[in-house]
Order: structure tokens, then sequence, then C-alpha cells
């Protein structure tokens, strides 16, 4: 029996759904469990394009520097701002400590949890 080609985005949006709340992962870390490497920008696209009825933690990605993306001040960092710190993630200055907070998935969950 042959297995239906999963499309890049179902990919990422697999993956974004995998992280554990308290804690994040950057876009570039997502598209390499994707299977996309070097795709980090096609992570937000994906993120952006995601439908409206899809529960993804959106809020636990950010940039490889450990920061929120979006400009500060905008409803989008503050909004994503409050959903880090409702998981007791700490945000001091839009960055997160990412030796703290960083998500590393396990063995089992690389290969039993991440089909492509």
């Amino acid at each position: 029996m042959t297995q239906k080609p999963v499309l890049p985005m179902a990919r990422i949006w697999h993956v974004v759904a995998l992280i554990p709340k308290g804690k994040v992962i950057s876009y570039g870390k997502i598209a390499d469990l994707a299977g996309l490497p070097g795709r980090a920008r096609y992570v937000s696209r994906a993120l952006k394009l995601a439908p409206a009825n899809m529960p993804l933690p959106w809020h636990r990605v950010i940039n490889s520097q450990g920061k929120i993306s979006f400009a500060k001040n905008t409803p989008a960092f503050i909004e994503q701002l409050q959903l880090l710190r409702s998981e007791d993630i700490q945000v001091n200055h839009g960055r997160v400590k990412l030796c703290e907070h960083e998500w590393r998935p396990d063995l089992a969950t690389l290969v039993f949890e991440l089909p492509f």
C-alpha cells in the first residue's frame, strides 16, 4: 500500500502541532523537522495560511535569535507575548532564553511522530 505524499504546508502544521506547552522552537528548526531545510520563511507563510479552524500553537514559534518576530508593541507582538507568558515562558524585551525553553524533540518523537 502506498502512502499519500504530505504537502509541505501540512508537514509544517504537523510539526507546529507537536510543540509542547512551555516550549518554543525557531522557524528554521521547524523547517528542518518538516524535511524542508533552509525554508524558515516558508514556515512563516504556512502559519499565516493555516486554516482558521486549525488549533496550532503558533505563538510557540520564534526566530533563531530567540525573539518574537513581530514588531514590538503591535497587536500580534502583544498577543504572542501574553500567550507565551501564560505558559510560564519568560520573555524579556521580546526575547526567550532558548537554553531554558527551546523544544528539542526526543528520539521517539523524531521516529514515530514525524513521518517525513
